[in-house]
């Protein structure tokens, strides 16, 4: 083994968690090394948010082309060129790995690349090279998980991994789990043509979204032609000469090519020495206070590797936490109750707050209101249905909001400001917003909460 380095800080992994907080520790001043074992970028980058919404926005552009005809446009829709389609993705992605590489770089962090290890409170390990560290952040990220006695082959039974590295579309699939995963890949193969079932244990599909919310899209998948299996536990996997049968608890089979596995992420610490050095551990995760802080005072960890929402963002504000923390700045706990989340389906479904039934349990007065989207021009116009529901204590502050319909993504932002303001509906009642668009369905909401509705019958 080489003599050591020293730095500041070394980083255990260059994914979302990971380079964020390398970047803003260099710009406090910090010596970095940030050893990552694939690409800078990691699930997100790569294997995640951006390749994923690549692909949903070429199934968008056939949904737009197959519905030309309602917007008074001749078109025909002829055919999915996955190889042109993969080919676009990979520019997408290719582009924003150039550009973050170059930023790691120009702001004079080091790159290790190898698989690194935890070898003691303030080292870690990269193919004999020994890199010590005044502090040490572990954000290894996480993996598709599986379900016992589920054998995924890579081949007719597949992870979200294996469907973003597709040269063709399967005719038929089973995908298993109806998160945000599994209902973004349904959306995407619907559109390009193939037959898809949802299998979901739970009641309803994105089953932590606002319930109203999940009916919505339930309702927009039928429409579709998506089927959905809710309420029923999978069973098992037989290989057929088509593909596979799924099985399900009801007795019920469902023959398919394929089967997609998108029953969640499970967290990267296995043999990486974290437990060895006296990091605590549960399932996997590392266990971490509000200021991401492990057990071991030199360590702490972010991203998907610890018991938060697993969403890039989440892991870009962990790791400036945890920079700024080491910096000696003051630092404020994340809200995760704050943070806005987004299933980027056809429709799209997007929320920031607690639900109703969070708000009830956590033992408020609620009030709210549902603004249908059948009375906001811009939707009209787009040929979107959907709503926007508000949610607010008794004369208090608003806690919630969830949407479904096209382009509601993009209107999370400002539910954001909203409810981590603690806004009041009144108060954004008077805020006045541009017609016709689609963020005055958020405005049309916060009126009707506030007793002065316009453009609704609340």
């Amino acid at each position: 083994m080489t003599q050591p380095d020293t730095v500041d800080l070394v980083i255990l992994g260059g994914g979302s968690g990971g380079y964020a907080a390398a970047l803003r520790a260099s710009e406090l001043g910090m010596t970095v090394v940030m050893v990552e074992k694939d690409k800078v970028g990691g699930t997100c980058l790569h294997r995640g948010c951006i390749p994923t919404k690549a692909l949903l926005h070429s199934a968008e552009t056939v949904d737009v082309i197959k519905e030309a005809a309602q917007f008074g446009v001749n078109g025909t829709f002829e055919s999915v060129d996955m190889a042109a389609v993969n080919a676009y993705k990979g520019k997408v992605v290719e582009g924003l790995f150039k550009g973050l590489t170059g930023l790691v770089a120009s702001r004079k962090i080091e790159v290790v690349q190898g698989t690194g290890k935890l070898v003691s409170p303030t080292a870690v390990e990269v193919d004999g090279r020994l890199i010590e560290a005044n502090h040490v952040l572990l954000a290894t990220g996480s993996v598709p998980r599986s379900l016992p006695g589920l054998d995924i082959d890579h081949v007719s039974v597949v992870t979200s991994d294996d469907a973003l590295a597709f040269d063709g579309i399967p005719e038929s699939v089973v995908i298993l789990g109806a998160g945000a995963i599994g209902c973004e890949f349904a959306s995407v193969w619907s559109s390009f043509g193939a037959e898809v079932t949802i299998v979901e244990a739970l009641p309803h599909l994105v089953p932590l979204e606002e319930e109203s919310s999940s009916k919505l899209l339930e309702r927009a998948f039928r429409k579709r032609g998506i089927k959905q299996e809710l309420g029923v536990r999978f069973s098992k996997v037989e290989k057929t000469e088509e593909g596979i049968r799924v099985h399900l608890e009801s007795g019920k089979t469902i023959d398919a090519e394929l089967l997609l596995v998108a029953v969640g992420r499970g967290p990267v610490s296995e043999g990486l020495g974290y437990e060895q050095v006296g990091v605590e551990v549960e399932r996997g995760f590392v266990k971490v206070d509000a200021y991401c802080q492990t057990s071991v005072p030199t360590i702490s960890a972010v991203g998907d590797l610890i018991p938060t929402l697993q969403l890039a963002h989440v892991g870009f504000a962990e790791g400036i936490l945890v920079a700024e923390r080491l910096a000696g700045l003051p630092v404020t706990p994340l809200d995760y109750d704050g943070v806005p989340r987004v299933t980027y389906s056809h429709p799209e479904v997007a929320s920031v707050g607690i639900t109703a039934k969070q708000a009830t349990d956590r033992g408020y007065d609620v009030i709210e209101v549902t603004y249908d989207l059948a009375g906001n021009g811009k939707a009209r116009i787009l040929g979107t249905a959907g709503a926007v529901k508000v949610i607010a204590q008794r004369d208090g502050p608003v806690l919630g909001v969830h949407m479904v319909g096209e382009r509601v993504g993009e209107l999370i932002a400002e539910a954001q400001l909203i409810t981590n303001w603690e806004a009041l509906p009144a108060e954004v009642a008077q805020l006045i917003h541009p017609h016709p668009t689609m963020s005055e369905a958020v405005g049309e909401a916060h009126l009707a909460l506030a007793g002065k509705p316009l453009h609704s019958h609340s």
